[in-house]
């Protein structure tokens, strides 16, 4: 289970270091794509696997529903970590959730989420706003 937040930074190759607490959870080898805001989502290679198969039962000629899935996909970046233990952002991805320097690491259940910190911090600002009532449609 990925929970928890932690804040790091990336150096001036854009490299950064998975925390441990979910490098352990994700493995070695990950995929990180655009988030459905200025963020990234990190997947384990199996979570992403089973997104992946349930996004090409999608059917082909769906056009609504393959403008996500095309989206989502094409912005998906296998990630491997060097003999250091670092991994290569892309600048694409860098750029969607403006990144420069500092980052925030969000467990999100299945998933990580990556985020500028001066977004991270603004979104949190509103945390105190948040009606958890909404989760009660989902049966939670």
């Amino acid at each position: 289970m990925l929970i928890g937040s932690y804040r790091h930074s990336i150096d001036s190759k854009n490299r950064m270091r998975m925390p441990s607490k979910f490098k352990s959870e994700l493995g070695s080898n990950f995929v990180i794509t655009k988030g459905t805001g200025n963020n990234l989502f990190v997947f384990s290679a199996d979570e992403f696997k089973s997104l992946y198969e349930k996004m090409t039962a999608i059917p082909l000629f769906d056009v609504e529903a393959q403008k996500p899935v095309r989206k989502f996909l094409s912005s998906a970046f296998d990630i491997e970590e060097d003999t250091q233990g670092r991994v290569l952002l892309p600048k694409e991805l860098l750029s969607h959730a403006h990144i420069t320097k500092n980052l925030v690491f969000v467990g999100v259940g299945n998933r990580v989420e990556i985020w500028a910190e001066e977004v991270w911090d603004a979104e949190s600002q509103n945390d105190e706003e948040t009606d958890f009532s909404v989760l009660a449609k989902f049966g939670v």
